[in-house]
């Protein structure tokens, strides 16, 4: 009988604030909504982010998934890499094989940097507080192809690129802040090798006597499985994220009544930016509180948060800035709150975890920041 209380017990720290928070949400929308027409909007607007939003994101996946192969299987990839390695010790302080980082993961997602760590020849040559940061590193590429891709489909060309400048810009502080957290915490971190002297002999390539149009061919389609993958990971993000955030932010119809129809919402996430909007106004340029959504999305997924920006672009709350600011901390971002932890733990520091996340934190400001400035000075030209 006593075991049974105590299995019961263990349960109420956690269980009862979950129920209490759960009921509390759909309590505070339905009051307004009214609840039949919360739960039509909800399934509603879930049901047009997959057909015409997830899926639209999962074929642009697709297409760069298979582009990405393409780079990789002829040499692409290595020679944007060589390119970029005179940049890797004076910007990010990591040694010039991290350009190889940088590439995979704005070819693909975050977690290509840490299949890329893993590989003992490739960590050879980081000192560990290098090591530690290429979390910080690869998150801010994260899916920077896919953003890109994305924001031109909306008919944005030059905003994405400047968008891109601040990414790379908040790149490097956040980066260079990790390896001043992680040295302030650990200072024999600062001479110790990640791989603790242990070299492996670099393995010779195989390469296997393929015609140009089989490797071509094997490129495209094994890119485009992998791009599949991606787009289905990202239909639950999108969907449940997304849906919610909607929710939060748009308002009720034309007529101000709700009909239960999608994106009809309670406008409580402007109402909160409307409070403080001078400070998004003056930091990102967001003429609109709604644009908030944006980066408060791309915290957790930035497949959820290129979500809300046809609905921006079609409500006309979106401008150039706000793409350009959008894609710059949606490509620094990049979900890191969902994968830093899984990351940095991967590498064998999850202790490092709320360093790492303050860091990124600063950086995708500072992305954001940089992205809004250089498109006032693009817009004067």
């Amino acid at each position: 009988m006593s075991n049974k209380k105590v299995g019961f017990w263990k349960y109420i720290p956690d269980g009862i604030p979950c129920l209490v928070i759960v009921f509390a949400l759909f309590a505070y929308i339905g009051s307004i909504m009214g609840v039949p027409q919360m739960l039509n909007t909800i399934m509603k607007t879930a049901h047009d982010l997959l057909l015409n939003t997830c899926f639209y994101l999962m074929a642009i996946c697709v297409i760069t998934g298979a582009i990405g192969k393409l780079f990789v299987e002829f040499g692409v990839v290595k020679l944007l890499e060589r390119l970029l390695r005179p940049l890797m010790r004076p910007l990010f302080n990591l040694p010039g094989v991290a350009s190889l980082g940088a590439v995979m993961t704005f070819l693909s997602d975050n977690p290509a940097i840490i299949s890329l760590a893993q590989d003992k020849r490739f960590s050879s040559y980081f000192k560990k507080y290098q090591y530690i940061s290429l979390t910080n590193f690869g998150t801010a590429f994260g899916m920077g192809l896919l953003v890109i891709v994305f924001m031109v489909g909306q008919g944005f060309y030059a905003e994405p690129f400047i968008g891109l400048i601040g990414a790379f810009c908040g790149c490097i502080v956040s980066t260079r802040l990790m390896q001043r957290f992680v040295i302030k915490a650990f200072p024999k971190f600062a001479e110790e090798n990640a791989t603790e002297g242990k070299f492996i002999a670099k393995e010779e390539e195989v390469i296997e006597e393929k015609s140009l149009f089989i490797r071509t061919l094997n490129s495209l389609l094994d890119g485009g499985r992998t791009g599949v993958e991606v787009g289905l990971a990202i239909i639950p993000g999108v969907l449940i994220i997304s849906t919610l955030v909607m929710i939060m932010t748009f308002g009720p119809a034309g007529d101000g009544v709700y009909n239960g129809a999608a994106y009809e919402g309670v406008e409580l996430l402007p109402f909160l930016a409307g409070k403080i909007n001078i400070v998004f106004e003056w930091l990102f340029g967001f003429n609109d509180p709604h644009l908030v959504a944006f980066p408060i999305t791309a915290l957790g997924a930035v497949g959820a948060a290129l979500g809300l920006v046809p609905s921006f672009v079609a409500e006309g709350w979106a401008d150039g800035n706000a793409i350009a600011v959008f894609t710059a901390i949606g490509m620094c971002w990049s979900g890191y709150l969902s994968t830093h932890t899984a990351m940095l733990d991967s590498l064998g520091y999850r202790e490092l975890t709320s360093k790492a996340i303050l860091a990124h934190t600063i950086g995708g400001l500072v992305a954001a920041f940089i992205a809004h400035w250089i498109y006032v000075v693009y817009s004067l030209i």
